[in-house]
């Protein structure tokens, strides 16, 4: 009879015990967040208030409708990052942040509704406003990218691969409206690259043998521009006295 007493005793305890944290996390997942109870983790660059004017969610907001898949998808978009996970927490309460920011490759422009929009290009192609930069990051650039598109991401991931790789010294990236690619390399100058990207790792081992061969012979003064529109038939112009 004792030990059925302790059983109960202690079934009872259980019983209190998990309806008084129950309704501890019920009153938890219904209060309020508001903008001091977000904690941001992995970049300095971003305030709250950045998040908070970055999201469609209107703070304070309860806990429990907070919409962690949407605002990962907002902030990414809008504050041009390569990933943010954001997590609801109870202990201590509020929202998580984690930020994986961009690091920018090359300085960026691009047209958007017939406005010139200043940024920066990170090494997948992608587009980072200006705002959303670390200046830290911006000493060591020496390559500009005109022109940019969405379309145009892969084929610059691409380029900075091979200038990663090779030993080219590619400062400017061009894209006319109509899509027609150019580069201008240190020593080759102007190189025509044309309108078919599925070539372009093609195209970028041919001027990284024609980079060689001009560090052999000493001619690159004399060259004008390349055409390499089709790489089976490169056509070099030379500046003529």
């Amino acid at each position: 009879m004792k030990n059925k007493k302790v059983i109960k005793n202690r079934s009872f305890f259980f019983l209190i015990s998990f309806l008084f944290l129950t309704s501890i996390l019920s009153t938890k997942t219904l209060k309020k967040v508001d903008t001091q109870d977000i904690r941001i983790f992995g970049s300095k660059l971003f305030s709250r208030n950045d998040l908070v004017k970055n999201s469609s969610l209107n703070f304070p907001i309860r806990l429990i409708f907070v919409e962690t898949n949407l605002l990962e998808k907002e902030l990414k978009q809008n504050l041009s990052l390569k990933n943010v996970s954001v997590n609801r927490e109870l202990f201590p309460f509020g929202l998580k942040v984690h930020i994986n920011s961009r690091i920018p490759k090359a300085y960026g422009e691009r047209i958007l509704n017939d406005e010139k929009i200043l940024g920066f290009i990170d090494k997948d192609g992608f587009f980072i406003n200006k705002q959303n930069v670390d200046e830290k990051n911006l000493h060591k650039l020496t390559i500009k990218v005109f022109g940019w598109k969405e379309k145009f991401k892969k084929i610059l991931s691409e380029i900075f691969i091979a200038i990663d790789n090779y030993e080219l010294e590619i400062v400017k990236i061009t894209f006319s409206p109509d899509g027609f690619l150019s580069v201008e390399e240190k020593d080759l100058k102007t190189i025509f690259l044309g309108f078919k990207p599925n070539l372009i790792n093609y195209q970028l081992q041919i001027i990284n043998n024609l980079k060689n061969e001009v560090k052999k012979n000493s001619f690159s003064k004399k060259i004008d521009n390349i055409d390499l529109t089709n790489p089976d038939k490169p056509k070099i112009k030379v500046f003529k006295p």
